[in-house]
């Protein structure tokens, strides 16, 4: 299932929110969570691969990450708008 988490933020929030994600940024095998990042408007919007479960823990992650006074969001995502993300997913599955 697709997941978007979302928080106002900007580009330099990313690099740091990845690094949450991966803190290995050179690593053998897949991430735990497939995922893909973008800032655009005023937010950083976070694409995960993940049963509802697992979305919910990584939502929380960012959360701790960000502080309160940066409401975070977790919704489902559209598949099709990740299509790059369900392809990493079902290589990563083999």
């Amino acid at each position: 299932m697709i997941h978007e988490i979302r928080f106002p933020g900007a580009p330099d929030d990313t690099d740091a929110v990845a690094r949450l994600l991966c803190p290995v940024e050179e690593h053998d095998g897949p991430c735990d969570v497939p995922w893909s990042l973008a800032a655009y408007d005023g937010e950083v919007v976070l694409g995960i691969h993940a049963e509802q479960r697992k979305a919910e823990e990584v939502a929380d992650r960012v959360r701790a990450f960000v502080g309160d006074a940066r409401p975070v969001t977790l919704a489902e995502g559209d598949p099709e708008y990740y299509a790059e993300l369900v392809e990493q997913a079902r290589i990563e599955s083999r």
